[in-house]
């Protein structure tokens, strides 16, 4: 277990890391205009405080031309330096407003940058890490994570900066202008305030990640509810979601009761010492003019100072929370960003160049765990335009087969070779535009029926998307719909039946038009009659193609020319459906058992 140092001292690490992540995104090196940007912001931000810090002593002149005291250098009168204080403050709002519509540019396009190097680095992560995600927390990790960047920027550089800036000003001007009396206490009471306003957030800043953690637990369980609303309903789960829901939620609510007490702490400690700290100076100062020491534009102008330290520090709580939670927020982001990309694309990669479509699995072995291999010593070969289906019980290996094939993972000893080029010296996606992929359930986006068939093939014209429909068997289908190819399909195809999302699924990869298919089972979710309309469209999609077929129903292969049994991750048998059928072995047993499993009972 590591002690609280231990984790402060990871928390200020991460810290410094995410702030050195977030430079290049402020400073782009591609980029010279936003550099000037960002310059000139700075410049923006200096000359308003320069302004605004000037502005108390023409206040001070105009109370002292009131009061007629004093001998002041300005000539303008009471009304005069009125208005040139209240200009001054214009002014210093005009640089204000005018820094956040240069930067503006600078951070919107520093969000876009970061939300997109996310979104494709996680599209480049593995199967492995996208079948152990959680798709509600990934959402909330990025929308907090973009969200954390645009407070870091804006609080970071125009908030922190400016007030320490505004300090060091004031500062300066106390200690030349009044003495060291005025400025010691006004540093007792910043260094207090700091150091109470530092402490009481990092208490806040643990209360807020574990309210974080609960919000995104609870959005997770609405999101995973919501994507299983039918096995809800068939177990009439509604109430048991509700309180599984509404416990997540009732953690959050806890956590934010704390955060809303703490910060109230917050702000009454932070007025107790900006209040102290006033009553002194004041006090102080209000001696002086007593004393003829000082003017009474000088207790003005001392009054118009603290309030201009006390705008900003009673900020800086908020300010600094803000940060810490951004640090963390961006943080876990940057934890999604530097997730390892399991599979990758070697330095010499090129370009697979399908000749004939020649497969060959060489002494494969892989498991998805190191220790526990699932295919053992497998090799087999696929020749141009052959269909070789791969048959097995369930956990033989099968589909595990077809994923190593499309590279979702990379075996652990042996090499997998489409015409001779081996698939880990090759871009990933000039593999993956060479094979299509028809799965035992095909996902469909929700969007039109046109959408997710021209999803195959980009920039698809309206007759291609035709005839990869015809081809597939569904364009009849889709035309006696009432909006035909504008049809919505729902979240995940809901609105279509099995079959009808198998039809499109098949469109959508003959219009890729790969010259290597793999049907990872793709008919066995189906009844008798779709899986013969199906098998129908298959066999189109199949001719000219090399094909490697992954099976459930054994009826459905065989008319392949080459069957592999597979079992416990190793070849059991191999050859036609005929000769292991005359063979009596392990093929033999698994079809006459499914034969008997679909004979009608007399």
């Amino acid at each position: 277990m590591k002690n609280n140092a231990e984790i402060a001292e990871a928390e200020r690490k991460s810290g410094i890391r995410t702030i050195l992540r977030v430079v290049p995104y402020l400073w782009p090196k591609d980029r010279f205009d936003f550099r000037v940007r960002v310059i000139s912001a700075l410049v923006l931000l200096v000359l308003a405080k320069l302004v605004i810090n000037f502005a108390p002593f023409l206040y001070r002149e105009a109370v002292n031309a009131l009061t007629e005291t004093g001998n002041s250098p300005f000539l303008l009168g009471a009304v005069g330096m009125t208005v040139a204080y209240g200009s001054a403050r214009i002014l210093s709002r005009g640089f204000e407003q005018l820094r956040d519509v240069v930067f503006a540019a600078v951070a919107q396009r520093a969000f876009r940058n970061l939300a997109l190097e996310t979104f494709q680095h996680i599209h480049k992560l593995s199967l492995r890490y996208h079948i152990s995600r959680k798709t509600g927390a990934l959402s909330r990790v990025i929308e907090r994570g973009v969200k954390g960047l645009e407070f870091l920027l804006r609080f970071l550089l125009f908030s922190i900066g400016p007030l320490v800036l505004e300090l060091l000003i004031i500062a300066g001007i106390m200690l030349f202008w009044f003495d060291y009396l005025y400025l010691s206490v006004i540093v007792v009471m910043i260094a207090a305030y700091i150091w109470f306003t530092f402490k009481v957030t990092e208490w806040r800043v643990k209360i807020r990640k574990f309210m974080n953690d609960q919000d995104t637990d609870a959005n997770q369980k609405a999101i995973d509810s919501l994507l299983n609303y039918e096995t809800v309903k068939y177990f009439s789960a509604e109430e048991r979601e509700a309180k599984r829901y509404d416990g997540a939620i009732k953690l959050y609510e806890k956590a934010a009761l704390t955060t809303a007490y703490s910060l109230a702490f917050l702000n009454f400690g932070q007025s107790l010492i900006i209040t102290a700290g006033l009553i002194i100076v004041m006090v102080m100062a209000a001696l002086g003019v007593q004393s003829g020491h000082l003017t009474v534009g000088d207790f003005v102008m001392v009054n118009a100072y603290m309030i201009q330290i006390t705008m900003p520090l009673n900020f800086l709580g908020t300010v600094y929370r803000e940060i810490r939670q951004g640090l963390v927020d961006m943080g876990e982001m940057f934890d999604l960003l530097e997730q390892p990309t399991e599979i990758i694309d070697s330095e010499k990669a090129s370009e697979l160049k399908v000749i004939s479509g020649h497969i060959s699995l060489e002494n494969i072995t892989f498991g998805y765990d190191k220790l526990r291999p699932i295919i053992k010593n497998v090799s087999f070969e696929i020749h141009p335009r052959e269909t070789i289906a791969i048959v097995g019980p369930s956990g033989s290996g099968k589909s595990t087969i077809g994923r190593l094939l499309f590279r979702f993972y990379d075996a652990q000893k042996g090499s997998i070779k489409i015409d001779g080029q081996d698939i880990r010296d090759i871009t990933q996606k000039s593999l993956h535009s060479s094979i299509g992929v028809v799965p035992q359930d095909t996902v469909l986006f929700n969007d039109t029926i046109y959408y997710n068939i021209a999803y195959g093939l980009d920039n698809a014209s309206q007759a291609a998307v035709e005839k990869a429909a015809k081809d597939a068997q569904i364009h009849d289908f889709i035309l006696s719909l009432p909006e035909g190819y504008e049809t919505t399909v729902g979240e995940r195809g809901l609105k279509l039946s099995g079959g009808e999302k198998q039809r499109v699924g098949i469109a959508r990869t003959l219009l890729k038009n790969p010259p290597i298919l793999l049907l990872d089972e793709a008919t066995s979710a189906l009844d008798t009659e779709t899986e013969q309309e199906i098998r129908d469209a298959l066999t189109n999609a199949s001719e000219g193609r090399s094909v490697l077929t992954i099976a459930h129903r054994l009826s459905t292969i065989a008319d392949a020319d080459k069957i592999i049994v597979l079992e416990n991750g190793v070849i059991a048998e191999m050859g036609t459906h005929e000769a292991l059928l005359n063979k009596k072995g392990r093929y033999y047993s698994l079809w006459t058992k499914q034969l008997s499993e679909e004979k009608p009972a007399a």
